[in-house]
């Protein structure tokens, strides 16, 4: 029954908008700074407008008291030797500011003086504008400065004070114009009220905060559908993994979605369900190979002890007191049991070479090892022919006692497939500048193409006719792959049926 994949349900707006999702807090945080940036421009330029508007009013009204024409605020003359004179000249002063100094020109500033002694007097408080009046240290000290004129424009300088009725004023504070050295130094001061200043400064901050306010309304509605097209590779990176379980790894990302950093991760992503795609068809593998390999176990097990139980039931009836039935029913229980035991340590072999395979390593010689292991293989091969063609002086990295298991296996392998009278075997030892090629060649029945691939196979058998006695359990082949790959080499064989067969091992050379 083929199981019906669901596909995740499309998320609402909502979900997507959540405030744990990547979407919507981008969106958050994106807006967020932008604000912080407006919220720090319109700081940045009102303070920078306020300090430009300021110090031009200042200059203007510094230009202004240049404009003064110096008889009428030029300051009393120096009367050290004439004191009588000072109030007569004081009051020649104030007459000319009345007749020249209409209300006009104090219509919308303060204007005040200040004598060599600092002290203070309004000029302009009885046409609406009261001059503020600061402390009379800071005027002393404004007199005891020689200043220039006229000043440079970042020479500027003004104050901020208030005047008796609270209203703030800018106010610029300078030496009055003398005629002559004699005349004692004297002070004018010019203010004009701030509140229009402060109201022009209002108005620009309020237009910047609307259009700050209009410019995060209009990203929010751009970056909303900029930021969904951003993440729809993501979201379909998502859609994917829902869809994705043991049963179904077969799915993949595609690498080039134009971003490099969901790219890299589609990549890995890709990496990841193709270790876990090979690791479940491993498993999978493993466990169809370990219940065949059970079944296979218990089969080649059970025949032999069913065979020993036989024959017990049959000394029990009797036949034991005849002794040559007794003879024969011991002779097959011993030949059972020993089939037995080498299945047992066959089988006990290769669980041990299949979890951590436990070789001494040593440099040997091949050919001497085949020269000296050629009497038991003729022993072995009994009438059929072994020819042996060995290349001197070939070395490799290999375990001796697990070398001869495997040329013990392969060569019982030939023979048992093998005319007893005419069979012929070939053992062949090439080397290359770092490769070794040991071959057991036969000119038995050979084996079908459906069983070549399944020969190294535990437990398989490529004759299904073929009796236990003439045949193995089918380990030995795999015994023999087992101890092949545990020395980094390979095994392979190549066959022709009525022609015989070959089998081919690759090692690795090694340089004494």
């Amino acid at each position: 029954m083929t199981k019906k994949r669901s596909h995740p349900p499309t998320r609402s707006l909502k979900e997507r908008l959540s405030p744990r999702s990547l979407r919507s807090q981008l969106l958050v945080r994106s807006l967020f700074i932008l604000a912080a940036l407006l919220m720090l421009i319109g700081g940045l330029q009102y303070w920078l407008m306020k300090d430009f508007l300021y110090s031009s009013r200042a200059e203007a009204l510094e230009a202004q008291i240049m404009s003064l024409p110096g008889g009428l605020l030029g300051t009393k003359e120096a009367i050290e030797n004439r004191p009588a004179q000072t109030d007569e000249e004081s009051s020649k002063f104030e007459a000319g500011v009345r007749k020249l100094g209409r209300p006009f020109l104090f219509h919308e500033t303060s204007l005040a003086l200040i004598d060599q002694e600092g002290n203070f007097k309004d000029i302009s408080a009885e046409y609406g504008m009261t001059a503020p009046q600061l402390q009379k240290n800071v005027y002393v000290q404004r007199l005891q400065q020689k200043e220039t004129l006229p000043m440079a424009p970042n020479e500027s300088k003004y104050e901020i004070a208030q005047d008796n009725k609270g209203n703030e004023q800018l106010i610029v504070i300078r030496h009055a114009r003398t005629h002559s050295p004699s005349e004692t130094p004297s002070l004018i001061q010019m203010g004009m009220d701030t509140a229009p200043l402060r109201d022009q400064l209002l108005q620009q901050l309020l237009i910047f905060t609307v259009l700050s306010v209009l410019a995060l309304a209009g990203g929010l509605l751009l970056y909303i559908p900029v930021l969904r097209r951003t993440l729809i590779p993501l979201s379909r990176m998502v859609e994917v993994v829902q869809q994705t379980d043991a049963g179904n790894l077969a799915e993949r990302f595609p690498e080039a979605q134009g971003q490099t950093e969901i790219d890299r991760l589609s990549a890995s992503f890709n990496g990841m369900l193709e270790r876990l795609e090979h690791s479940f068809d491993a498993e999978k593998e493993s466990k169809e190979r370990m219940r065949q390999f059970i079944a296979d176990a218990s089969h080649e097990l059970r025949t032999p002890l069913t065979s020993i139980h036989g024959f017990l039931e049959v000394l029990m009836r009797g036949a034991a007191d005849n002794p040559e039935k007794l003879q024969a029913a011991l002779r097959s229980m011993h030949g059972e049991s020993r089939r037995i035991n080498k299945l047992v340590e066959d089988l006990l072999l290769l669980t041990k070479l299949d979890q951590a395979p436990q070789m001494i390593f040593q440099q040997v010689r091949m050919d001497a090892l085949l020269y000296e292991m050629q009497p038991q293989l003729h022993m072995l091969a009994g009438e059929r022919t072994v020819d042996m063609d060995i290349t001197a002086d070939v070395t490799a990295l290999a375990d001796p006692d697990r070398m001869k298991q495997v040329i013990l296996n392969l060569f019982h392998n030939a023979v048992q497939h093998t005319h007893p009278e005419h069979g012929l075997i070939r053992v062949s030892l090439q080397a290359s500048e770092d490769m070794i090629t040991l071959q057991i060649q036969d000119n038995g029945s050979g084996i079908e193409p459906q069983h070549l691939a399944h020969i190294f196979d535990r437990f398989y058998r490529s004759e299904s006719s073929r009796t236990r006695k003439s045949g193995g359990a089918g380990l030995g082949l795999s015994i023999t792959q087992a101890i092949i790959e545990a020395h980094q080499g390979t095994i392979r064989a190549t066959s022709q049926p009525g022609k015989g067969t070959t089998l081919c091992i690759e090692l690795h050379a090694s340089q004494v």
